[in-house]
């Protein structure tokens, strides 16, 4: 018979409600959660609790928000007026055994795992959930690529910077719906595998001979390739959409003196399935914790 399993919730986005509603779900989990007092709907089984009232010394898992916690201790509430710190004290007070999970870390974060000798799962660096997130990631750039242009997606000249695990369900996404698609990469694998797809494969330093073609550019690179030389080549009447984590890969200041339009879209899953993504992470979250 499987062990029962005490985790609490503590913060989080839109993404978060279908996640709790997910993992109540599932037997043997008991769920705490914090910083969820402004949601309407009520979760039948969920404990609410506060950060001086949670009993930590028999948690199995902690879930962050996605955002992890910020450099003074705080995480993300966005349905409660309250702020909660998770300080160094707080960490030390979690068992040995406890699994803190977050979407990504930071310094202050690794430093808190590290001196209690925790496990940390960053989620969003993980191969699964990276892929399945790059579904409602790659529908997210369809939905602004169609709301800040004025011609169809069908025929129109997609450029996509990066391969990888979002830069392919992209190009996947936008050739079914009839646009040219042209991919650029570093890696000659890839495209090796773009050239089999039909498409057309341009290195980095091809770019500039073919840049003045696109309309649609999505970046999914996380450094600054797409600079001011390659921006001063395109069609003012393109678009830019950058996927990559922060600061991106666009030069958004040349951009906007050539009056080329550039959105850093950031947490599309979030935004435009959170039903979907909150269902992943809850799925990813229980298999790892029950695993441990």
């Amino acid at each position: 018979m499987q062990k029962t399993k005490d985790i609490a919730i503590i913060g989080g986005d839109a993404r978060y409600l279908p996640l709790i509603h997910a993992l109540k779900t599932i037997d043997n989990l008991r769920i705490r959660i914090l910083g969820f007092e402004q949601v309407e709907q009520s979760y039948t089984g969920v404990m609410q609790s506060t950060i001086e009232n949670l009993d930590t010394s028999q948690l199995d898992g902690i879930i962050l928000p996605i955002t992890g916690i910020d450099d003074d201790g705080y995480v993300e509430t966005m349905f409660s007026n309250e702020k909660i710190q998770l300080t160094e004290e707080w960490f030390q007070s979690l068992p040995e055994n406890c699994v803190v999970f977050t979407g990504i870390s930071n310094q202050k974060l690794d430093q808190y795992i590290e001196k209690n000798d925790l496990q940390l799962i960053k989620l969003m660096e993980r191969n699964d959930v990276a892929i399945y997130n790059s579904i409602p990631t790659a529908e997210g750039a369809i939905m602004l690529a169609i709301k800040h242009t004025d011609f169809t997606i069908h025929h129109a000249n997609v450029f996509i910077f990066g391969y990888g695990r979002v830069g392919e369900t992209t190009a996947s996404s936008f050739a079914g719906l009839g646009a040219n698609i042209a991919v650029i990469s570093r890696d000659e694998t890839d495209l090796a595998r773009v050239y089999e797809r039909g498409w057309e494969a341009y290195s980095l330093d091809q770019t500039e001979n073919y840049i003045d073609k696109c309309q649609i550019l999505i970046n999914t690179i996380p450094a600054k390739v797409v600079n001011k030389s390659l921006i001063e080549k395109m069609n003012s009447q393109a678009i830019i959409i950058d996927l990559a984590s922060k600061p991106g890969g666009i030069d958004f200041e040349y951009a906007k003196s050539r009056g080329i339009e550039a959105i850093h879209a950031l947490g599309l899953p979030g935004m435009v399935a959170p039903t979907t993504a909150g269902e992943i992470l809850a799925d990813r979250i229980a298999k790892i914790l029950f695993a441990s």
